[in-house]
């Protein structure tokens, strides 16, 4: 009987007992608590981003250019892109120019289906409406060792393959009839570097193959920034002399990084100060991006007197974290909005003038530089984006939206005459791409904006408040002309 009792206790404190209050935990509400895993953020990989920086034209390319709900017309695209490829701006002392041919063949790697055509092309460009200052600049690479800057038969085809990804986008989906740019005007404006132009060029080419060269306007601007007329801001020129600085000191703070100047200097026989005055990153670079082994010293037995993929990983780790410091310090950014609001506001106007006239470009591009394109990106708040690589680009597409059929019947008064009804204007929208990708809803002007509403496309009106008014704030200022001449401090 007591062994009896004592198995009935144990049972009941092994039974489990409900809660307090009426609060069951039944079978079906169980819920399984997994362990939320916190793990740090992979380090960056400078040498992997060095490649990414290369952006060799044998890679995988995805676009999202020319996406849009269905019943919306694409009406302009406003293109800003970087050079493609091109020979280092500086040498490295002491040492041999890295060997690469800069002439144009289908026969050479890397190449692309339109090239022979486009070099056939290119030979009937005297038909264009050409700036004079323009005019006299070679519209394909020549030489047989490349100059210093000249775009290399990579950067050429980087930019026919841009072009091509975007015809495919635009025009094999039907998004626009070839019909409407055949009979439209083409825009092109480049600094007035060779490489700018043949780049622009390049990307047309592969955009509209053979296209008509008397309905094609080639401008040049004389500012790398594309200002044009509203080139005077003494205030960007100030945040941009105080971000100097601050880049400056975070350089010469870094330990490792002085390090190995002096470690490279030491290899080729200069002095540290030769050595970082030749900015040898660059062809550095170029050594990485054409698969040249790096530099040694002239005349160097073994590989001590050589620079080496390590050496540019540092100047490339520093440079990462100099990126980042720079997003946090601030400075940069309000350069950025003074420094591309010029071109932000043509492309606004442009695009305000396409929802009124039946008639405009269709295609408006500009080619211009890294100093161009790293600061229009910080403008609209995609500085993680990161730096732009050889053959970026920034595509601004410009659609106009159904015609609403509520607002339509909202517009039908009770009190107007027959058939009279209110105009209902159509609605027009913006999206941004960069490199293909749609960063439309990170971009500062339409990240607030709900996608998932009526409205799944951002705004036009977005777009022009933000240019005209909105983006001077982090400035305390209301207009471009009063932020450029308030005191910087």
């Amino acid at each position: 009987m007591y062994r009896c009792f004592f198995c009935l206790l144990l049972l009941f404190l092994l039974v489990p007992v409900s809660p307090a209050g009426g609060e069951r935990s039944g079978g079906k509400n169980r819920k399984r608590l997994n362990p939320v895993l916190l793990t740090a953020p992979p380090e960056p990989d400078p040498v992997a981003e060095s490649y990414h920086y290369c952006n060799l034209p044998n890679r995988t390319q995805h676009s999202w250019e020319g996406h849009s709900p269905v019943n919306h017309k694409l009406l302009s695209i406003h293109v800003m892109i970087r050079h493609g490829d091109r020979y280092p701006l500086y040498s490295i002392p002491m040492t041999k120019r890295p060997a690469i041919d800069c002439t144009l063949s289908p026969k050479k790697n890397p190449s692309h289906p339109l090239l022979s055509s486009f070099i056939n092309h290119m030979s009937q460009s005297g038909r264009a409406h050409w700036d004079a200052s323009l005019s006299s600049l070679p519209r394909l690479p020549n030489h047989s060792t490349c100059e210093m800057g000249e775009l290399t038969q990579t950067g050429v085809v980087q930019h026919l393959r841009n072009g091509a990804v975007m015809h495919q986008a635009y025009f094999s989906s039907q998004q626009v009839a070839s019909s409407v740019v055949s009979q439209g005007q083409l825009w092109l404006e480049s600094t007035g570097k060779s490489r700018t132009l043949q780049s622009a060029l390049a990307l047309l080419y592969g955009l509209l193959p053979d296209f008509s060269w008397p309905r094609l306007s080639v401008r040049q601007q004389w500012n790398t920034l594309f200002c044009g007329a509203a080139c005077d801001c003494p205030a960007r020129n100030r945040y941009l002399e105080l971000e100097q600085r601050r880049q400056y000191h975070q350089r010469a703070a870094d330990t490792e990084l002085d390090q190995t100047y002096v470690a490279m200097a030491a290899a080729l026989g200069v002095t540290p100060r030769v050595l970082r005055a030749s900015n040898p990153v660059d062809a550095l670079l170029c050594h990485l991006c054409h698969n040249l082994a790096f530099p040694c010293a002239a005349g160097a037995r073994g590989n001590a007197s050589c620079l080496t993929l390590q050496h540019l990983a540092v100047i490339r780790r520093q440079q990462g974290e100099d990126e980042r410091a720079r997003r946090a310090a601030g400075l940069y950014h309000r350069y950025a909005v003074l420094a591309a609001h010029p071109y932000l506001n043509t492309t606004a106007a442009r695009m305000e003038r396409a929802t009124r006239a039946a008639r405009q470009p269709f295609v408006f591009m500009a080619s211009a530089h890294d100093i161009t394109m790293a600061p229009l990106l910080s403008a609209l708040g995609l500085e993680e984006a990161g730096f732009p690589s050889f053959a970026a680009r920034l595509v601004f597409e410009l659609w106009r939206g159904p015609e609403d059929k509520r607002a339509k019947e909202r517009g039908r008064g009770s009190d107007r005459g027959p058939g009279e009804r209110k105009k209902v204007e159509p609605a027009f929208f913006v999206r941004v791409l960069y490199d293909g990708e749609d960063l439309t809803f990170k971009t500062s002007f339409c990240r607030a904006h709900d996608r998932h509403g009526d409205t799944p496309m951002c705004p036009l009106g977005k777009f022009l408040s933000f240019v005209r008014k909105d983006i001077f704030r982090v400035i305390n200022a209301t207009s471009y002309q009063q932020a450029c001449h308030a005191r910087v401090l």
